[in-house]
């Protein structure tokens, strides 16, 4: 790997056994300036700032006081809500383990299990008044079979978010191929006041990635 100097990019050698994707990726990464922001701020993904762009157009972060985070891993986005809120109860669940965040309760544990909602809203000690989801499938390579398996995974949050939501919360979900199924919208559109889509600038440009913000819930 070469040096990094001012107005250089770094390279990255084809190691034996790496894959030239990986090489790729790994190339992208160490000239990525929100990579680099994120080292230098604190945050543990250049994901954090996505959260931090989608909050200065809708305004959902700062007024949350209960904040229910899916698909926690690494931690950007609850590293966030306690620097913007930290007054507010967070709850956090993933499959991965990651380390302690101060002030977030996190699980260990697949959303999908069905003992996952109460726990998370037991240790939330309250309603949310804010849901966010990040969560995605792990690909398997076939671009139509992981786009059903991560959008089941939104669908799931977006029921968990109508029936334990606040009235006036806000859903906010990462979806795939610009915007949600039509099944989803609908419901969305049936349960809160706005729905809107969203790219923000630290999403990758040739990523497939949206965020769907839904805000105003009318309450079940």
């Amino acid at each position: 790997m070469s040096r990094g100097r001012s107005g250089h990019k770094e390279r990255v050698k084809t190691a034996k056994g790496r894959k030239l994707g990986s090489t790729k990726w790994l190339e992208r990464q160490l000239n990525d300036p929100y990579v680099k922001k994120a080292k230098a701020d604190g945050y543990r993904s250049r994901a954090a700032y996505k959260l931090i762009e989608l909050d200065e157009r809708f305004k959902f972060v700062r007024r949350s006081r209960a904040i229910v985070d899916l698909g926690i891993a690494p931690g950007g986005w609850a590293q966030v809500v306690r620097k913007f809120t930290p007054k507010a109860s967070v709850v956090g669940i993933d499959l991965l383990a990651i380390d302690p965040i101060d002030g977030v309760t996190i699980f260990e544990m697949d959303f999908m299990d069905d003992a996952a909602p109460d726990r998370l809203i037991e240790a939330l000690g309250t309603k949310p008044d804010l849901v966010l989801s990040d969560m995605a499938a792990n690909t398997v390579g076939h671009q139509q079979t992981d786009h059903l398996r991560t959008m089941g995974l939104v669908e799931a949050g977006a029921y968990f978010a109508i029936e334990n939501l606040e009235k006036g919360g806000v859903f906010v979900a990462k979806v795939l191929a610009g915007g949600t199924d039509n099944e989803l919208l609908t419901l969305l559109k049936k349960h809160f006041k706005t729905v809107k889509h969203a790219k923000p600038p630290a999403s990758r440009k040739g990523s497939s990635e949206w965020y769907v913000v839904a805000q105003g819930f009318k309450g079940s």
